[in-house]
Order: C-alpha cells, then sequence, then structure tokens
C-alpha cells in the first residue's frame, strides 16, 4: 500500500506513467479478446475507449495527449491508403475501376441524401455529409484475400482502384460541406477553393517526390527518414488546411505522391506501417470511442434510429454499387462477392468524416449549447455502422475468396513450384546496404527466408581480423533484411579462391540467384569480366545480378532494360524477366524495355496479364548502344541482360560494354544480368544452330513456366 501512495488513483487517471499504460493494455489485449468473437480489431479498439472513456468507467480523460496522437493516427490512416495503392494496377483497369467509383459514390450518395432528408430530418448540408460517409470506404477484408492469394483477381484489382476515386470524392464532399457550413458561399469563395486545391494538388503531387527523392538519396539514416517522411505527412496536411480544405486529403495525396518513393519492400515501409498500427492509429481509434456516449443507446431513441437507417442505408447502397459492376463487366458471383466485401465496410474515411463534421459547431442552442453539424447521434450511430458493415464485409470477402482460391488451387494441382533462394556474397559494407535492398526486391513476395549472405575468408589473411569483419558484415546484412521482415542466413566460408567459395555455397544450398555487387565509387576493372566469366558465371548456371548503386534503388525514376535478340529462346528468361518485374512492381519506377520485335510481343502480353508502368521500344542493334546514353537521365537506371559467349543471345558488342559503362554511365545504378543458358558446361553442343531456335509462340514450356512463376510474383 505503502508502493500505491505514490501515484493517485482517482478517476481519470492523472499520472502519465498509469495513463500510457492503461492505453498500451489496451492496444494489446483488445484485439486479441474481440478477434475470438469475430469483432475486427479496429472495432475493438473503438469500444475499448468508449468503455474506459469519460462516458464508461471515466478511467481516462480525453485530453490534449490523446487529441494529438490521435490527429496524427487520422492523418496516417489516409497516408498509407495513398502509399499503398497499386498504381500500376489501377491503371491497367482505370476505366472499370472509374466505373466502379462512380457506381460506389454515386449510389450511396443518392440513398444517403435521400434517407438524411425524408427519413432523419436532417437539413440539407448535414445529409449530404451523411451521405459521403456512405460513399466512402475501407479496404477491412482486404488482409483476408490476402491470406488466401487472390489480392490480383481483377475483381480486388478494381475494387482497389474504385477505393480512390470514391473517398477522393466523399472527401471533397466533406471538404465543401464544411466550408459551406463555417463561411459564406459565393463566387468568390468557389474560386478561391479551385485556384488553392489546384495549387495544393500541384505542389503535393509535384513537389513532393522531389523533395523526397533529393532527401532520399543523401540521407541513408533510418531514423531521419522516418521523421522525414512524417514531417511530410504534416506538411501536407497543413498546405490542404491552408487551400481550405481537410488535412486529411493532404495526408492522402502525400501518400500518393511519395507512393514510388516508398518501396512496399523496403525497410522505410515496414517502418512506417509498424509504427502506425502500432501506436498512432490505436491511439486514434482509442480517442474516438473515447467520444461515444454508449449510454444513449438506452436512453436516447433517435439514436438507435439513426444507428439503423444509416446501417442498413451504407449495406444496400454500396450492394447495388457492388451488383452492378458485375452486370456490366460480367464478373462471377464470387468476383461480385469480392467487389462487396471490400467495399463495404465503413471505417477509416468514414471515422474521419464524422469526426471533422461532430466538430463543426454551426450554431447555438437557446440555452447556450453548440450545435453540431453532424449530432451525438450520429457519432454514436456510425460505431453501429461500422461494426455491423465491417462484420458483414469481412464475412462476404472471406466466402468469395475461399471459392475463387479453391478454384485456382484446383488448375495448379499439377505445377510445381521452384523454390527461390538468393545468395549475396559481401565484401565491401560500402554497398551491402544496397545489395540487400536490391534481393529484398527483386525476390518474389512469399519468400521469406530464401535469402543467404556469405563472408568468404581467405586462409592466407589474419584468422581473428578476417572473421571479425566478416562477422560484422553479416550481421550488418541480417539487420538491413530483418527491417523488412525477411530472414537472412548467415554463411561463412574459408577458402583460397573467391570463386571456389562462392561455387560451393551455391551447390550446396540450391541457390538459384546470385547478387554480385560493384564498389559504388569504382568502375569495372580491366580483369573483373574475364575473372567473372572464366569462373562464376563458367561454373554456375544460376541468374547472376552484377550490380553497381549509385544511389538507392528506390530514387531511380526509370529503369531502361536492354534485351538482346533471342534473349525469349534461353533457359533462363522466365526467371530473369520475373526479378524484372518484381522491380518495377516493389519501387514504382517505370521500366522501359528496349528489344526486338518479337522478345517486346511476348513481353507486352506479360505485361496485358500482370500490368506495370512500362514502355515497348525497338532495339536489335548493338551498334548503336551508345545511342542509349542520350535517352538515360541522372536519376534512371540501367539493366543490361548479357550472355556467355557462343549461347544463342551472345553477341559480339557485350565485349564493350564495360568500356561504355565506366565511361557513359558512370553516376548511373546499372545492373548486369547473365541469365541461366542451355549447356553452359557442355561445349559440345552447337548452340549456334539455328534449328534450335524454335519460333517462340511454339515452345508451350515457356508460357508455362511464365505463368508459374508470376503467379508467386
Amino acid at each position: 500500500m505503502l508502493l500505491l501512495s505514490i501515484y493517485d488513483l482517482s478517476l481519470p487517471l492523472t499520472h502519465p506513467i498509469l495513463r500510457f499504460l492503461v492505453i498500451l493494455v489496451i492496444i494489446l489485449f483488445a484485439p486479441i479478446l474481440l478477434n475470438k468473437i469475430k469483432i475486427p480489431h479496429i472495432l475493438g479498439l473503438i469500444i475499448a475507449g468508449a468503455l474506459v472513456g469519460p462516458f464508461g468507467i471515466n478511467l481516462l480523460e480525453r485530453d490534449s495527449s490523446i487529441v494529438v496522437t490521435g490527429t496524427a493516427g487520422l492523418l496516417y490512416i489516409m497516408f498509407l491508403a495513398g502509399l499503398e495503392i497499386d498504381l500500376a494496377e489501377f491503371k491497367k483497369n482505370s476505366l472499370k475501376s472509374l466505373i466502379f467509383g462512380l457506381y460506389t459514390f454515386s449510389i450511396p450518395m443518392a440513398l444517403g441524401i435521400f434517407a438524411g432528408i425524408y427519413i432523419l430530418n436532417f437539413s440539407v448540408q448535414t445529409s449530404v455529409l451523411l451521405a459521403s460517409m456512405f460513399a466512402s470506404h475501407t479496404l477491412i477484408a482486404y488482409p483476408i484475400l490476402s491470406k488466401l492469394n487472390v489480392t490480383k483477381n481483377r475483381a480486388v484489382n478494381i475494387a482497389v482502384g474504385g477505393t480512390m476515386i470514391t473517398d477522393t470524392m466523399a472527401l471533397l464532399v466533406l471538404a465543401v460541406i464544411v466550408g459551406m457550413s463555417t463561411g459564406e458561399v459565393n463566387t468568390v469563395f468557389w474560386t478561391r477553393l479551385s485556384i488553392s486545391v489546384i495549387l495544393f494538388a500541384a505542389a503535393v503531387m509535384l513537389g513532393f517526390p522531389i523533395i523526397a527523392r533529393w532527401f532520399f538519396k543523401r540521407f541513408d539514416d533510418n531514423v531521419l527518414q522516418y521523421i522525414f517522411v512524417l514531417a511530410m505527412v504534416y506538411f501536407g496536411a497543413v498546405l490542404a488546411e491552408l487551400a481550405g480544405i481537410e488535412g486529411i486529403i493532404g495526408a492522402f495525396l502525400t501518400g500518393l505522391a511519395l507512393n514510388r518513393l516508398i518501396p512496399s519492400t523496403s525497410p522505410l515501409m515496414n517502418r512506417v506501417e509498424f509504427v502506425g498500427n502500432a501506436l498512432f492509429i490505436p491511439f486514434f481509434l482509442i480517442g474516438v470511442g473515447m467520444l461515444v456516449d454508449y449510454r444513449a443507446f438506452f436512453s436516447d431513441f433517435e439514436t438507435i434510429k439513426v444507428a439503423i437507417v444509416m446501417t442498413v442505408t451504407a449495406i444496400v447502397a454500396k450492394f447495388l454499387a457492388a451488383w452492378l459492376t458485375q452486370k456490366t463487366f460480367r464478373f462471377s458471383v464470387d468476383e461480385r462477392r469480392l467487389i462487396f466485401g471490400l467495399s463495404n465496410a465503413q471505417a477509416a474515411a468514414t471515422l474521419a468524416a464524422v469526426l471533422v463534421g461532430y466538430n463543426v459547431i454551426i450554431g447555438q442552442t437557446d440555452a447556450g449549447e453548440p450545435i453540431r453539424l453532424l449530432n451525438d447521434a450520429v457519432l454514436n450511430g456510425t460505431i453501429i455502422m461500422i461494426l455491423v458493415t465491417c462484420t458483414v464485409a469481412t464475412f462476404v470477402a472471406q466466402k468469395g475468396a475461399v471459392n475463387i482460391s479453391l478454384l485456382e488451387s484446383t488448375d495448379d494441382t499439377n505445377e510445381s513450384e521452384t523454390t527461390e533462394k538468393i545468395l549475396i556474397p559481401l565484401s565491401n559494407p560500402d554497398n551491402l546496404e544496397e545489395l540487400v535492398h536490391l534481393s529484398t526486391t527483386i525476390k518474389s513476395k512469399e519468400n521469406k527466408s530464401g535469402l543467404y549472405a556469405l563472408s568468404i575468408i581467405n586462409n592466407n589473411e589474419e584468422e581473428a581480423v578476417a572473421v571479425k569483419q566478416a562477422n560484422k558484415n553479416l550481421d550488418k546484412a541480417i539487420h538491413v533484411a530483418a527491417a523488412t521482415d525477411v530472414k537472412l542466413n548467415r554463411q561463412i566460408r574459408y577458402d583460397l579462391n573467391v570463386v571456389n567459395g562462392i561455387t560451393g555455397v551455391i551447390h550446396e544450398n540450391n541457390i538459384t540467384d546470385l547478387v554480385l555487387g560493384l564498389h559504388v565509387k569504382k568502375g569495372i576493372s580491366d580483369g573483373f569480366f574475364g575473372n567473372l566469366t572464366e569462373g562464376i558465371l563458367a561454373k554456375n548456371n544460376v541468374t547472376t545480378f552484377i550490380y553497381k548503386p549509385a544511389q538507392p534503388i528506390s530514387t531511380i525514376k526509370n529503369q531502361v532494360v536492354i534485351i538482346p535478340k533471342n534473349a525469349e529462346a534461353e533457359l533462363g528468361f522466365s526467371e530473369w524477366l520475373l526479378k524484372i518485374w518484381n522491380i518495377g512492381r516493389n519501387t514504382g519506377a517505370k521500366i522501359i524495355f528496349y528489344a526486338s520485335e518479337k522478345t517486346n510481343l511476348i513481353i507486352q502480353d506479360v505485361h496485358v496479364k500482370h500490368p506495370i508502368e512500362a514502355e515497348f521500344r525497338i532495339f536489335d542493334d548493338w551498334d548503336d548502344f551508345l545511342i542509349l546514353s542520350r535517352e538515360i537521365k541522372q536519376n534512371d537506371g540501367l539493366i543490361i541482360v548479357m550472355s556467355r559467349e557462343k549461347k544463342l543471345s551472345y553477341h559480339a558488342k557485350m565485349k564493350n560494354i564495360p568500356g561504355y559503362l565506366n565511361r557513359y554511365f558512370v553516376s548511373n545504378n546499372f545492373i548486369l544480368i547473365y541469365p541461366m543458358q542451355l549447356g553452359v558446361n557442355d561445349e559440345s553442343i552447337d548452340l549456334n544452330n539455328p534449328s534450335l531456335i524454335e519460333p517462340i509462340e511454339k515452345i508451350d514450356e515457356l508460357g508455362k513456366n511464365i505463368a508459374r512463376l508470376f503467379k508467386r510474383k
């Protein structure tokens, strides 16, 4: 008791350590307990906030600390929504996404305005704002689809693209309604709002990427990069408010602006998601729960009426939008379930809108009480709507996803998967981090433990010093990989010959891909290619990447890929093509393919089924290679697909590549790719025999390999 006397245990708690402990306990246990009864964790935190808040047991007060941290969480939700959108998928399905976005925005808006005016007797402004809440949605069910591996389904892509459209339009409606409620709306208002919004959007979408690319190229400290991103989110929110719209729109556009500069496989993305999901967003949800007076459900019929009307209207409107989308594009019933399940859940944007509307004071009663744009009944009714819609969305999406997953697994029963293992020999600590970043970028999504880091110790070196440096390099590489939730396997090899050491590890561990690094500030030495060709490439038939990182791979705007003629007829074509695809998908860089007409046609067919931002240009004369130096700018990277001598895709001009790179591309990132090739260790095979080059449309195995590999992308 003496120990407890140092704390003031009167309610609400005021001691900062006790307050923070209570919040951490809520964040830890509320989702665990409520998940057992199938309630999404986002609702668990809201319910917990209501229980411990001023209208519950009054354990915690909703003071400035909760408000400040909660505001960060609100901005964080919208920032992540913009950051995680797959822009390439959206472009592929842009028309369909636009149509679905209009369906899922206009139908809830129409039904919501009707219900607000004629059933709930709200004003026009309140009804429009209420309808905008129905129009927005949150992809609560997306993790379920991800676990069942159906996120590449066309219905999912369209739903995700439509989310960006409807949420943006709903938030713009919110901005206009709030502006109309707090000031005079006239020609000057609309002119000022239009100009300020255009300037704001241009500043964020055009200016922020330039600033971020400059920062990421010059500062690689993990903490500095995260603080910079957080500052950009708040800066975007401030610019939005200066433009006369809500800060959440600024956070959302900031996410879109930084989308390509924060790869999904990068340590920075992992930190952004981790901190937001562990701290800021839970604080926001708990703070929202503290606003809820649950007693109103038992003492005020108006709250119950509003909750029922809101819930029914939201579900019916979203179902009609999904049904119309199904009929328009002739989707299956299960695909309609995916669209409805993804678009029905009301959470992040809905909470943002109701909170903003609740805080807008449009007048006072005779007793001096504030009249809010959205009253207490709407605030409390929103919680019921979120609970019901998230529950319905979860079950519907899961049913559709399970059916589609079972159908796809039946088709793939007879297909075998190749285990992907990537080896990274380490020698230079200066490029170590970028080598790991490249490896995590090119790997398949589900590969969480197939990366190997190797340090080779020369027996002639002083053993204690060499072992210490080797362990230091390996520890650093493991730390970098762990930041992306990837396990890196340690390998130490004692060998006088580096090539023999690498070859031994490749054979012992069934390595499929090899990533070699060049010094950041040095070119390719004269003997490098000779040692490479006579050593590693001659003894190992694995896809080999030789990488010189002049700047972080996340800051590259365009990756220019040079592909030799007949590359599609080589054994490893589909393997290296998948890796390049992963670079485009995971970094957001545009991939510009320079290849023969036949090769481009094959890659374009892949692009139709698995879209990334790409261009295709004809290139079949290596004598014109230097012309490409005019096309490549400072923030562009160069990827050259090479070949061993006497192989189908070999060209004599490839011998000049080292000199070209040292002279004309010294400030650019470049990657040289040596694919797996037929007969590497069998010189008796005449690979120049034209009869060995079959028309690619007749090589069924290539199509099967591409289809199989891209399913694990």
